[in-house]
């Protein structure tokens, strides 16, 4: 265990946060679909290996990267493993694990995330293949009626005994649980719902004997819903989303990965560096970001090789601001 232990710290270091990388098949054809690139495999290696490859980017700022099964299995154009790409540069290789929220039972407005069958043998595969750390997303959808108990305890329930089985295969356990912007709640129901999820999810990791030291907690920013006729400053979201976290999240928990969740990079950056501006917490504040570490990087590939160099110097730029972000340090200025 104090293995994981030191695997959780490395994952959120001061200064560095996690490529979110693992982007379902559908979800990768619809970026590339924004750019008219072809989601075949070569194409999502390309691209992929183009991020991985970003020496600045791997070395200086990120931790960690979550991969896709696809991804993890790949060679990159040299033959070396893409895993091991990621390794070389210090980083951590990670592989989600869920397959995909579906309809709960007898409820078609709230989510059930499947994948619990057979992710031991899975998690000893993934472990051989190289990965580090999992990643196991939930999802909580906010109305006025929703979320029910049986949603938040089901989801709580499976992201604890995905954790339990990681922390047995000697891998850590990213949990998160995104209660979605998607709605038009405003930031109080948002924290709200998010206190009573989180509250609801450690009951369950310590009732499963997680260990908490070996864990990354990657959540939902307390933020409005992206329907809500008003829009909360960076400055209230950066105070709503830690008090409430100080409200429910262990002081053992070593760090916390922002996701982006349908915020613009420079949002999902200023939010964060909003956090850190306040001062110290029991556990550090980072990101996990896909799109918003990804979508400026994604336009200057364009599917062409003769990009790659652009790409690269995109995804550097947006890590880097990241990085800043966690240490309260970014501003608009540094964006040119």
């Amino acid at each position: 265990m104090s293995n994981l232990k030191e695997i959780a710290n490395q994952m959120v270091v001061k200064g560095k946060g996690i490529l979110a990388a693992d982007e379902s098949s559908g979800t990768i054809k619809k970026r590339f679909d924004s750019i008219n690139v072809d989601s075949n495999e070569e194409n999502r290696r390309n691209y992929r290996e183009t991020l991985f490859r970003s020496t600045d980017a791997m070395e200086n700022y990120i931790s960690g990267v979550i991969l896709f099964d696809e991804t993890i299995r790949q060679k990159s154009k040299d033959g070396t493993p893409l895993a091991e790409v990621i390794s070389k540069s210090g980083s951590l290789p990670g592989i989600k694990v869920d397959t995909g929220a579906k309809d709960l039972a007898l409820n078609n407005s709230e989510k059930i995330t499947e994948g619990l069958d057979g992710l031991r043998e899975r998690l000893q595969e993934y472990y051989q293949l190289g990965a580090k750390f999992a990643k196991w997303r939930s999802v909580i959808t906010v109305s006025k009626d929703i979320p029910s108990e049986l949603c938040i305890h089901s989801n709580a329930h499976a992201l604890a005994r995905y954790a339990a089985l990681c922390q047995e295969n000697d891998i850590v356990p990213i949990v998160e649980p995104e209660v979605l912007m998607d709605g038009d709640h405003d930031i109080n129901r948002c924290s709200e719902v998010t206190k009573l999820t989180l509250d609801r999810v450690f009951k369950e990791l310590v009732a499963h004997g997680v260990d908490l030291k070996g864990i990354c907690l990657k959540p939902n920013m307390v933020i409005n819903g992206s329907l809500s006729k008003t829009k909360s400053s960076p400055e209230e979201i950066a105070s709503k989303t830690t008090s409430c976290f100080q409200e429910v999240v262990p002081d053992s928990v070593p760090g916390i990965v922002f996701l982006s969740g349908g915020q613009t990079e420079i949002e999902a950056t200023e939010n964060l560096n909003a956090m850190n501006r306040i001062g110290e917490f029991p556990w550090n504040l980072s990101f996990s970001y896909g799109r918003a570490l990804q979508a400026s990087a994604l336009k200057a590939w364009n599917g062409k090789e003769s990009n790659e160099r652009l790409s690269s110097k995109a995804f550097s730029h947006r890590a880097k601001m990241n990085s800043l972000a966690t240490l309260g340090q970014w501003s608009q200025d540094k964006e040119v």
